[in-house]
């Protein structure tokens, strides 16, 4: 018999934000997300201990992903803002370093939790409001009858990940390549309910970003095609390529004896009945003038040389990947069974052409009608490519959600700079009757908001990496960066040139005071004024559903952490 033990009892951990282990993480990952921060971030090197792939980035899907934790309360935090990250694609370390700024400046308070939350819940509300509002200074409308305002928002992303290892030139080429491919992925025909179309990245490492390219329809890698050679396919008579799209396996053997028992007669082969099936399923494609059939599998050799030998291309192991796009460019149904053909699963491509790059060749599927892209991605290292990839995603994604609601916020640390100067007005000038509904004081309320501010201040000043000072302006609320060794001068507009985000200079009428007081120290704060925004400047932009949905769950997973008062371990 096997030993039984004892079944421990549960560990249980009382007030876990008190204890030093837990306090001792928070602020270890609080310092490397601050340090992985902006476009001029430290790199971070990612392995394990058994060896595999080193992963050199300061994503926070990346380093989120590849981090392991044992305290409860990290799990929470990380898993929080990784769930934000897989809607969103961006603000990941936004959210992450806001939400560790929370927990630390409320938890030191002494206020209640339960009024800490409540007051929180209210300062949120203002900022939502506020950036919701036609007179909040840091929002910019994005026309998309105009690039200017989207290539500073492509652009920012790229220039925000330091791994990429790109050079001015190359920003500009990519940010060019990855509106393009965009603007191919929105439909020409709107209907009701328009659905955006894909892009799909294939990769190419080992050569220069600025080889890269994009274009419309699908890319195939398909060795067996050599470049020289004429590409015979069969056309119908409206000139176009009928496409057959299948997602069963054509292998001929798809019995599985897993699934079931099957009686065959004395002399009759299984093999063969199934090929003689799949060669019927061939004589049917070429009744029909099929052109070009894909297989997400595998096909079997004689059929595929019996399509060739009449004019038929075939392609097998497309992958799973590739099916929704295959079937949504071409309008192919996919066939799942290899017994019944019906007219209505078939489509059609424009055209067919073989293309190379690098070593590799590829299939060139054109559509008719342009909704998915193939974006080809070039950077010189395995690494660079891969948090190039990431990026370029990320682009993608926010430009989707970018014309779902055509909004961006001012980056660069002045959308949190504003909006810390813009809660210390409003906050100064509330009326008695809130506080009251707040059941709180005066006293607390400002506590609250001054931590509140601080948490935002502190995100903007993760920016800076050089130990240079850091100031915000008193007309603005601006973020202005003073480089590192810089000499002592009577004047800051003598050292600074332009705010964060790029919208504002150094005019004589800016006053600035230096970022992140003492805690408790007064500051006093007007209401930050609205600048007039120019679309031609080269602005640093953040995507406006990413950053609003990054503040509500940082205080909203800060609060849920700040309200734990037992976690509770199973110790067997």
């Amino acid at each position: 018999m096997s030993r039984l033990e004892a079944k421990k009892p549960p560990l249980f951990i009382s007030e876990p934000l008190t204890r030093d282990a837990v306090s001792q993480s928070l602020s270890l990952l609080s310092g490397i997300l601050k340090s992985s921060y902006g476009p001029a971030g430290r790199l971070k090197q990612l392995h394990n201990g058994m060896g595999g792939c080193v992963c050199t980035t300061s994503q926070s899907s990346a380093l989120l992903g590849h981090l392991s934790t044992s305290q409860p309360v990290l799990r929470v935090l990380t898993a929080s803002v990784q769930n934000h990250v897989s809607r969103f694609s961006d603000c990941g370390l936004f959210t992450a370093i806001l939400c560790c700024g929370f927990i630390e400046n409320f938890r030191s308070l002494n206020v209640a939790p339960f009024t800490v939350i409540k007051i929180s819940k209210h300062l949120l509300s203002l900022c939502m409001d506020h950036l919701k509002s036609e007179a909040c200074g840091c929002r910019v409308s994005v026309d998309f009858s105009s690039v200017e305002t989207l290539v500073c928002l492509v652009r920012s992303i790229l220039t925000s990940k330091p791994a990429c290892m790109l050079n001015k030139t190359e920003v500009d080429h990519l940010t060019t390549l990855v509106l393009k491919a965009f603007i191919f992925t929105i439909p020409c025909h709107v209907q009701t309910n328009a659905v955006l179309g894909k892009c799909m990245i294939v990769p190419v490492k080992g050569r220069r970003v600025v080889d890269s390219t994009v274009l419309p329809g699908l890319l195939i890698e398909t060795p067996e095609f050599q470049l020289g050679k004429p590409l015979a396919v069969k056309r119908t008579g409206s000139n176009t390529i009928k496409t057959a799209l299948f997602s069963v396996s054509m292998s001929g053997d798809g019995f599985n004896a897993e699934e079931g028992t099957i009686a065959v007669h004395h002399g009759v082969s299984l093999e063969m009945s199934e090929l003689n099936q799949l060669l019927n399923v061939g004589k049917q494609l070429v009744k029909d003038e099929v052109g070009l059939v894909l297989c997400q599998k595998v096909m079997h050799p004689s059929l595929k040389q019996y399509l060739k030998e009449n004019g038929v291309i075939a392609v097998d192991r497309a992958g799973l990947s590739l099916m929704e796009p295959l079937g949504r460019m071409t309008g192919s149904q996919p066939i799942a069974s290899i017994h019944s053909l019906s007219p209505g699963c078939y489509g059609s491509l424009k055209d067919l052409c073989l293309e190379s790059f690098a070593s590799k060749h590829f299939l060139h599927l054109i559509p008719e009608d342009t909704v998915i892209c193939s974006l080809i991605l070039c950077n010189r290292s395995e690494t660079a490519w891969d948090e190039l990839k990431r990026v370029c995603e990320t682009a993608e994604h926010v430009l989707q959600l970018t014309m779902k609601e055509p909004l961006a916020l001012l980056g660069g640390g002045c959308t949190e700079t504003h909006l810390a100067s813009y809660i210390r007005h409003k906050s100064s000038t509330l009326p008695a009757s809130t506080f009251k509904d707040l059941d709180c004081s005066q006293t607390q309320y400002q506590l609250v908001a001054d931590g509140f501010c601080r948490s935002l201040e502190s995100v903007a000043h993760s920016l800076s990496h050089d130990d240079g000072e850091i100031l915000t302006d008193m007309v603005y609320g601006h973020c202005w960066f003073v480089p590192s060794g810089s000499p002592c001068v009577s004047k800051w507009s003598d050292l600074v040139s332009k705010c964060g985000c790029g919208m504002n200079g150094n005019t004589e009428d800016l006053s600035w005071r230096f970022l992140q007081g003492q805690p408790g120290s007064p500051v006093v704060q007007g209401c930050p004024e609205e600048p007039s925004v120019k679309v031609t400047d080269l602005l640093t932009l953040d995507c406006f559903a990413a950053k609003c949905s990054g503040l509500q769950v940082a205080l909203e997973t800060a609060n849920l952490i700040l309200d734990l008062s037992y976690i509770i371990e199973d110790q067997n």
